[in-house]
């Protein structure tokens, strides 16, 4: 295993699997990990700050973390400054492990206590709420389900359409050849954002964020599977000259069965690092697309939708949580990805092996 070696000297490397790895572990975990239903509002609680976390009380009495119920009072005219309200005679503790309400459910097993949150009438919003009263973390760690899920979904789709037409291309050559990679060059040519945008616009208005989801994905896939289709044919056609594949041939194997089981697995090198680096392209293709109104819809979150509160210039001047934390996710995520990709692609280089 020289390749995994390489791999854990690399301290960036490292660091990118460490991000995708506590990235994937939260949103798989997101009802233990949020303190609140990414749906709910709070009474009077729109668009408050970062809840403010104290160690004692007004008093001077020690009493442990602890945070105030906190409610928004009336707005400046002339400057849009919200008035904060704090009830300070209603501590409430700050703890792990907090019971739930209502009682919560992960996938099989039944959860009733979240990672944190608070024992009493105030409640802890770490990035504060938005304008519908809902706490921005919550709605952040359930939105990472569908932006971190897109990507691997997207390559789930993509890289085998890709990986299989692209090995029959190589082997065959003559006339099918000829006609496959005429068809990816022109989906080459389209430009993959532009053409999301378009077909994301005439989508019917009644579509859930499930059903957008689905075809979001499926939009991407069949326009990203052509470049990989294209290096895989030009491995492909120098494999298929190697002499454990004429000896299959000789001895009358399926040709199907030769490109799967014989020459397909030889391009696994490029197919992971390639797979790593497609990843993001899906993640900011989501991004986007909710950020301009396109994709995923309220109520339900994913960090595009959430960035799209930046299109509002008072929110992006007076309440700034709101806009730099999914921003700041998403720029983390496609590094992480990179840096892992990177990594990989040096691991796996057969001189690197070799040394």
């Amino acid at each position: 295993m020289k390749w995994w070696q390489n791999l854990k000297k690399n301290p960036l490397a490292r660091l990118g699997a460490v991000l995708l790895l506590i990235f994937y572990t939260v949103a798989l975990f997101a009802e233990f990990v949020a303190p609140y239903d990414p749906y709910d509002s709070q009474l009077n609680g729109s668009l408050l700050p970062p809840t403010q976390i104290y160690l004692s009380t007004q008093d001077g009495r020690f009493i442990g973390p602890h945070v105030y119920p906190t409610t928004q009072g009336s707005v400046d005219a002339n400057t849009g400054a919200r008035e904060v309200i704090v009830d300070w005679q209603k501590p409430s503790a700050v703890g792990l492990f907090v019971k739930a309400s209502p009682y919560k459910f992960l996938g099989v097993l039944p959860f009733d206590r979240h990672l944190f949150g608070t024992t009493g009438e105030g409640q802890i919003n770490i990035l504060g709420t938005d304008e519908q009263a809902r706490d921005q973390f919550s709605r952040l760690v359930h939105g990472s389900r569908i932006s971190l899920s897109i990507g691997l979904v997207g390559i789930a789709i993509s890289f085998p359409l890709g990986l299989l037409i692209g090995g029959i291309s190589g082997y065959f050559g003559s006339w099918i050849d000829s006609v496959l990679m005429r068809f990816a060059e022109v989906l080459m040519t389209i430009p993959g954002l532009y053409l999301l945008v378009a077909l994301a616009a005439v989508l019917p208005p009644g579509l859930t964020s499930a059903q957008r989801f689905i075809l979001i994905v499926l939009i991407t896939s069949f326009i990203s599977w052509a470049s990989l289709a294209r290096v895989i044919r030009g491995q492909a056609l120098s494999i298929k000259q190697l002499e454990f594949v004429q000896a299959a041939r000789a001895m009358g194997a399926n040709p199907i069965y030769i490109i799967v089981r014989h020459v397909l697995p030889q391009t696994a090198t490029y197919v992971i690092i390639s797979a790593t680096l497609a990843v993001p392209g899906f993640i900011v293709a989501e991004s986007v697309l909710s950020l301009i109104g396109l994709g995923i819809q309220q109520p339900d979150p994913s960090w595009g939708n959430l960035l799209s509160l930046s299109t509002n210039a008072s929110i992006l001047v007076l309440q700034p949580w709101l806009v730099w934390p999914p921003a700041i996710l998403i720029i983390l995520t496609v590094l992480a990805f990179n840096l892992l990709g990177d990594g990989l692609r040096d691991a796996l280089d057969p001189r690197s092996i070799q040394r």
